[in-house]
């Protein structure tokens, strides 16, 4: 799994977890729905910047968006 598909998977977890849609993530993050829809399906890579505007509307750092977890290492 490379690092674009990691971070779609641990954006779509920690948005589900703080039960957040992707418009109000979108609108916190200063970005579009449709974008943020694109890179939690990985179509897309986000650059650095946008990973830190991201995590900064969750809340989290912008490593934690790609540290492998446990469950994605078994896949």
């Amino acid at each position: 799994m490379d690092l674009k598909e990691i971070m779609a998977v641990n954006l779509r977890r920690k948005r589900h977890d703080l039960e957040m849609t992707q418009e109000e993530l979108a609108e916190r993050a200063g970005l579009s729905a449709r974008y943020v829809g694109a890179i939690e399906r990985g179509d897309v890579s986000a650059s650095v910047t946008v990973l830190g505007q991201i995590a900064e509307a969750l809340g989290i750092e912008p490593g934690d968006l790609l540290k492998r977890s446990a469950r994605l290492s078994k896949s």
